[in-house]
Order: C-alpha cells, then sequence, then structure tokens
C-alpha cells in the first residue's frame, strides 16, 4: 500500500519539527527547517554507514573454508 504524498509531508513535518526540538537546546539557537533537515540526512547517513560497516564485519565462522557444499543428492566418488 503506497501512502500518500499528504502522508508524507506529514511525516516530513513532524520529522523536522522534532529534530529541531532535539537539537534547539545543543545548539543554543533556534534551527530553520532547512537546519533541522540538514541534521536530519546527516544523522540518517551517519547512520546508514554503522549498519553498512557491521554488515561488513559479521565473522565467517572457522570451518568455513570458501568451498561450496556438496549436496547430499550428488554422487560422491571415491578413487582408489
Amino acid at each position: 500500500m503506497k501512502t500518500s504524498h499528504a502522508a508524507n509531508d506529514n511525516l516530513k513535518d513532524e520529522l523536522i519539527w522534532r529534530t529541531r526540538e532535539v537539537w534547539r537546546p545543543r545548539h543554543g539557537r533556534d534551527l530553520s527547517p532547512e537546519d533541522a533537515r540538514q541534521i536530519a540526512t546527516n544523522i540518517t547517513g551517519f547512520f546508514s554507514v554503522l549498519a553498512e560497516w557491521s554488515r561488513a564485519e559479521v565473522p565467517t565462522p572457522a570451518n568455513d573454508t570458501g568451498m561450496p557444499v556438496a549436496s547430499d543428492d550428488e554422487e560422491v566418488r571415491h578413487d582408489p
């Protein structure tokens, strides 16, 4: 189900408003909607990079040789 443009706009407006409220005391001044939009974009990008790094650091099991695993359906040949 697609959300309407009005619903998206309301979410964006809420995000901008909440970002301004959270970051205003940290900046010591009122933030413009554009300031808040940039902060939200930067924070989103920061956490996207952290998530990407986290996925890249997933360790491989010690017994992973990188070789494909033979299926039980395949015939195994033993040469003498």
